[in-house]
């Protein structure tokens, strides 16, 4: 693992999170929060499950003993209850929490060392389990799991008859 994969899937991550929420915002309230069957229901509901987990892994991140600076507004932020958790109900809050979230990714991402991306970090998961996993395999697991609920909303915003446009990394690599 290095650095400069994990900054150019913090690059990739942004690009791809402006580009749905700006699709999204092509739906009426109505269909944003239309329960469509997935893991998180709706549109809104599935953006929200990517702030609440990025939250969850941002915090964990945060509390290594290295103290990345980086990470330092997310210490004062409130664990979300849940994985479920509607931290927002309209896409204009979500969309200013999401930027903040892309910047301390990228943050992040520009501030750890390859040295560090092999250390154990330990955290518990919502059901109360300890786990002690490589900070790289888990920031990995973080790139992952945006990338496979993304995937969920271009397919309902495909439905939708909304184009998102080329998704993939290549296509990002290519255009910045």
């Amino acid at each position: 693992m290095q650095k400069e994969n994990f900054q150019l899937f913090a690059q990739y991550n942004q690009w791809m999170n402006e580009k749905l929420v700006d699709a999204a915002a092509q739906l009426s309230e109505k269909d944003l929060t239309q329960d469509r069957g997935t893991f998180f229901g709706s549109v809104l509901g599935t953006l929200n499950h990517l702030i609440v987990g990025d939250i969850v892994w941002l915090k964990r991140f945060a509390t290594d003993p290295e103290k990345f600076r980086s990470l330092d507004s997310l210490r004062e932020t409130a664990m979300p209850e849940s994985l479920g958790a509607q931290l927002y109900d309209d896409l204009e809050s979500l969309h200013s929490a999401r930027q903040k979230l892309d910047a301390a990714i990228i943050s992040f991402c520009d501030e750890v060392c390859d040295e560090q991306l092999v250390e154990k970090l330990d955290y518990q998961n919502f059901q109360g389990n300890n786990y002690r996993d490589q900070l790289g395999l888990l920031l990995l697991h973080l790139f992952n799991h945006q990338t496979h609920h993304r995937g969920q909303i271009t397919t309902l915003l495909s439905q939708a008859s909304i184009d998102v446009g080329p998704t993939d990394l290549l296509v990002c690599i290519r255009e910045t």
